[in-house]
């Protein structure tokens, strides 16, 4: 934030707003005054409309000024402040200009820290293999401009976090293994004055993790299982978050077509928005105590691979029949779970996954498919989803569905019914490993992940960091 009007900025770029009723916000009536009236001037001409994502450029005393489309005044909230700062961002960039500068388009104090999340999340790009120096540009500075609320660095916080969890995916599967989870788990825990637990595949099968060493058998790149604590909070009970490790996933012997089979180097993007959650709260700090556990593997062929109709036994003691090795996301967070239920008496427990083809069949890019056994708990899911413009949809963990799983050899099979309720299936099935009185939601976040439609926020061919937010407003950072 800066205290500097438009005309003491040195930006390259100076963004200001107009409504679709054709109101001009503050900063840019005064520019419009200055400008001897020329937004009012296209305005009349009809060329400046005010719809949302809707971009101008004027020319005001040796300024850039850029004029903003921000829709309707009546439904300007969190989100739309989020969206018109990311595209601030990504003109600047798009124009190859260093610096912008914005003014605060929040007319809620509230939504500062969307302004903030957006200016940081509209600037990301992925450009780690682009060997040539025309590949990319990248913004060097951001301010918001007469505001002075604390929230916007909050919010750029908050974004450096959702970016860090964004590189995380978007790196490749041969980068990106169980081993680098680990290494920025050890960063953030340094970050943040964490404790970090990490079991290599001696020691939690030792410890009888049989699902995740199960999944593992078919890889020689070394599987982990990670644990970070953020103890800050006094007495209280720790929230607990457990997100899928899966660095890369060609679906073990029951092999995943060759096409789009790259894309499966997103499969770890579960753990990718717990630990961008952790970021977050290494940097904010709250008073708060927080549990974050990944099971992280790869799922190949080998000779040793885990095959259909073989038995696991998760470290809570039930046994797994194997119908598909495709279905190894749930058998990796079984472990994940059951390690959460049996050392912690959590306030609840929040798993993220990109689990099922299902559950983008039925919700697309669009939303993330949330299950769980616990009311209270699902409404404040909710509430954060609103608030942080990530949406979810409930699906019905229902008894029926839950049959699905039972097994007639072992206490519980990988797979559903061929063709119904996918995602449900998947949800029971975990929910088998967690104790009946710890609340829990489950989060099949396969549609969100990666692939959504492009916005000022979300670059095309990346992940996206997805949850973050929303647990972040959950937990009141």
């Amino acid at each position: 934030s800066s205290p500097e009007s438009w005309n003491e900025t040195q930006a390259d770029l100076i963004a200001v707003g107009v409504f679709e009723d054709k109101s001009l916000t503050p900063m840019a009536n005064t520019i419009n005054e200055a400008s001897n009236f020329a937004f009012t001037e296209a305005i009349d001409l009809g060329d400046v409309k005010g719809k949302s994502g809707e971009s101008h450029f004027f020319y005001v005393d040796g300024k850039r000024i850029l004029l903003l489309g921000l829709g309707n005044k009546n439904k300007f909230d969190a989100n739309a402040v989020r969206l018109a700062a990311g595209k601030v961002s990504r003109t600047a960039i798009s124009k190859k200009l260093d610096s912008v500068a914005m003014e605060c388009f929040c007319n809620n104090c509230e939504h500062c820290q969307s302004c903030g999340e957006g200016l940081v999340l509209g600037s990301y790009q992925f450009l780690d293999y682009k060997t040539g120096r025309d590949d990319g540009f990248v913004l060097k500075s951001a301010k918001v401009l007469r505001c002075d609320s604390p929230d916007i660095a909050k919010g750029a916080a908050i974004g450096n976090a959702v970016c860090f969890a964004r590189d995380l995916g978007n790196h490749p599967g041969n980068i990106s293994t169980p081993t680098r989870l680990a290494e920025a788990a050890k960063e953030i825990a340094d970050e943040g004055g964490m404790a970090l637990t990490i079991f290599d595949r001696e020691e939690f099968t030792e410890m009888g993790m049989g699902a995740l060493a199960g999944v593992a058998l078919g890889t020689d790149e070394p599987p982990k299982f990670i644990i970070l604590e953020y103890m800050n909070g006094g007495d209280e009970k720790p929230k607990v978050l457990v997100g899928k490790g899966l660095t890369f996933d060609a679906g073990g012997i029951s092999i995943k077509p060759a096409g789009k089979m790259d894309e499966m180097k997103y499969d770890m993007c579960g753990s990718a928005t717990v630990l961008g959650t952790m970021k977050a709260i290494a940097a904010l700090k709250p008073k708060i105590n927080v549990v974050c556990i990944v099971p992280s593997t790869e799922n190949l062929l080998g000779g040793k691979a885990f095959k259909p109709g073989d038995i696991l036994t998760a470290l809570n003691g039930k046994t797994i029949e194997i119908l598909n090795t495709d279905a190894e996301g749930r058998l990796i967070l079984a472990d994940g779970l059951s390690y959460a239920s049996k050392h912690y008496d959590p306030e609840f427990i929040l798993d993220f996954a990109t689990l099922t083809g299902a559950v983008l069949v039925t919700l697309g890019h669009v939303a993330a498919g949330v299950m769980g056994t616990d009311e209270s708990l699902m409404e404040k899911v909710k509430i954060s989803s609103k608030n942080s413009g990530e949406k979810v949809w409930e699906l019905p963990l229902w008894p029926e569905f839950c049959k699905q799983i039972k097994s007639d050899i072992a206490d519980v099979k990988n797979m559903g019914t061929p063709g119904q309720a996918g995602s449900i299936a998947a949800a029971a099935f975990l929910k088998e490993f967690v104790k009946k009185d710890i609340p829990w939601i489950h989060f099949d976040i396969a549609g969100t992940a990666w692939g959504g439609k492009t916005t000022s926020l979300d670059p095309k061919g990346s992940a996206t960091g997805w949850g973050i937010r929303l647990v972040l407003d959950m937990f009141d950072v």
